[in-house]
């Protein structure tokens, strides 16, 4: 999972005082990933809080939102419309609704109006695998613009359209056969870290 290093959250905005996320979750496997990372976020004490307005009924997913609640992690029955309440209330927000699958649902409610909201919050966002809105392969059409972008196995091609301030790689976790067989060439990972800065 790659948020489970703090390196993987270097940013100044989220000073250990007040060290808020709202974790934003799609109905789809990268909301399934949002949990997960809202978890760890836990774990390593920071302050998650999760939108999560439709929640899928595949039994994984429904183990990754108990396991949010018995953490007391709490969940948002809307998400404000007033852009400020949110600036004001978190230091960060993870986007976690669509990802790759995004071009299946970006139009579909309640995505749509999640990222008509998102595209105006002034802290920064941390996208999960490929940022909400954007199409896998040919980058932003119209999806909200992170500040971080954290790629799951390897970035996708996408990724080379990204102007934020950081991006990281989390695919430690592929096996070898995998990488081969897609012709990976995976980045070095210090240590013990299971992400890596690009």
């Amino acid at each position: 999972v790659p948020v489970s290093s703090r390196q993987a959250f270097p940013l100044p905005s989220l000073p250990r005082k007040q060290p808020t996320v709202l974790v934003v979750c799609g109905p789809a496997q990268n909301g399934a990933i949002g949990l997960v990372c809202a978890r760890h976020l836990r774990i390593f004490d920071y302050e998650p809080t999760i939108f999560y307005p439709k929640r899928s009924p595949d039994p994984l997913y429904r183990d990754f939102t108990t396991q949010c609640e018995k953490m007391d992690i709490p969940f948002l029955s809307y998400l404000p419309t007033e852009v400020q309440l949110i600036n004001d209330a978190y230091n960060a927000v993870v986007d976690a609704v669509l990802g790759a699958e995004g071009e299946a649902g970006e139009g579909r409610e309640p995505c749509a109006a999640i990222l008509a909201t998102l595209k105006h919050v002034r802290i920064p966002i941390v996208s999960l695998d490929v940022p909400s809105g954007w199409d896998a392969e040919a980058g932003s059409s119209g999806g909200i613009s992170p500040d971080v972008l954290v790629s799951l196995s390897a970035p996708k091609q996408c990724a080379r359209r990204f102007l934020g301030r950081q991006h990281f790689v989390a695919g430690r976790f592929l096996p070898y056969d995998v990488q081969k067989k897609f012709e990976l060439n995976p980045p070095e990972y210090p240590g013990t870290e299971c992400v890596v800065a690009l």
